[in-house]
């Protein structure tokens, strides 16, 4: 597996004018995209006359990526926020019109508010007429999308889930926005962060079991299964899943489930949605109050590493998680 994560080759070569979060600088390379042009996405054929001027992005992962590539004032509006945005982005992040109730998706009318020229976003669920309305409805009225191959089918497994897919989605969309250089760019400096982090990974006589908790609804946990990014995180390093045998990339476990699995780290979803148990501080309370999950051999021994809850989505936090896995786990010891 690592092997064949360094095999990887980027296509191209970086610019250096082409910048990232600052979001200046990309108008140079806007030229370098020959329009139209026309890419398959998620079985769906869209044609992509200009450059966008005015983007929606439905959540806040699609927003973050945006900006890195360094054109996040082009973003006319954004929805789903999940945590506080990365200091790093922070200043221009909250620039960014939120067309949406918090945790929640945007809905169509508000959508069409915004007058987008170009709309992106990382959830099937989002594209339904009962949230943004269905990409077909959106192309009709003459405005392209883009849906992450993550998740072409909400929620279920993708065969080849790794960070090569998530790579070639940076250059499309720079391709999009006119701005290839930066997507090449980025996926460069991504694919070094992985590859760095794969290269410290301590091989261990059997593989440490772990659990991707990411949230609860109404007390039941959720985890991740099969066919994401968390599950290939856990083949980098070396770890075991414990519900990679699940039939979906995020899946609902009761805790019967979890404790039978019992597993040796629980990986945590630091989330700032308000909704209960979202914080890690609040999945650690949870974990340590309940009879059954505080017998847990990962909960004795405060196992715990935490993520925020944005790096096990697609986008640009996901390339951090492998790094800070790998030293989570060494501090484990």
């Amino acid at each position: 597996m690592c092997a064949a994560l360094t095999a990887f080759a980027i296509a191209g070569c970086a610019d250096n004018s082409s910048t990232g979060a600052d979001g200046k600088g990309a108008a140079t390379a806007k030229s370098a995209t020959a329009y139209p042009f026309t890419l398959e996405n998620c079985g769906t054929d869209v044609t992509y006359k200009a450059a966008p001027e005015k983007v929606v992005t439905l959540n806040q992962t699609a927003a973050e990526i945006l900006i890195h590539l360094g054109v996040g004032d082009r973003i006319a509006g954004t929805g789903y926020e999940i945590e506080k945005p990365p200091p790093a982005i922070a200043a221009q992040y909250e620039k960014i019109p939120v067309l949406s109730a918090p945790g929640a998706e945007i809905k169509h009318e508000k959508l069409l508010e915004a007058q987008p020229d170009f709309v992106y976003g990382s959830f099937a669920s989002m594209f339904t007429k009962e949230q943004s309305g269905e990409r077909e409805q959106l192309h009709d009225l003459g405005v392209p999308t883009y849906l992450t191959e993550f998740d072409c089918s909400y929620h279920e497994s993708v065969a080849d889930a790794d960070f090569a897919m998530l790579f070639e989605e940076y250059r499309r969309l720079g391709r999009i926005m006119g701005v290839p250089e930066a997507g090449e760019k980025l996926a460069a400096e991504q694919k070094a962060v992985v590859d760095k982090a794969v290269g410290a990974v301590e091989k261990r006589d059997e593989p440490l079991k772990v659990m991707w908790f990411y949230s609860t609804y109404e007390g039941t946990p959720w985890a991740a299964g099969p066919g994401g990014l968390p599950q290939h995180v856990s083949e980098l390093v070396g770890v075991e899943n414990i519900f990679a045998d699940a039939r979906t990339k995020w899946v609902e476990v009761s805790w019967d489930e979890v404790a039978a699995r019992n597993p040796d780290v629980i990986i945590l979803a630091d989330l700032t949605r308000g909704e209960p148990d979202d914080t890690a501080e609040e999945k650690i309370e949870l974990l340590r109050k309940d009879p059954l999950t505080s017998k847990l051999a990962a909960v004795k021994g405060s196992r715990f590493i935490t993520l925020p809850g944005s790096h096990m989505d697609p986008g640009y936090g996901s390339a951090s998680t492998v790094p800070a896995l790998v030293d989570g786990l060494k501090k484990l010891r």
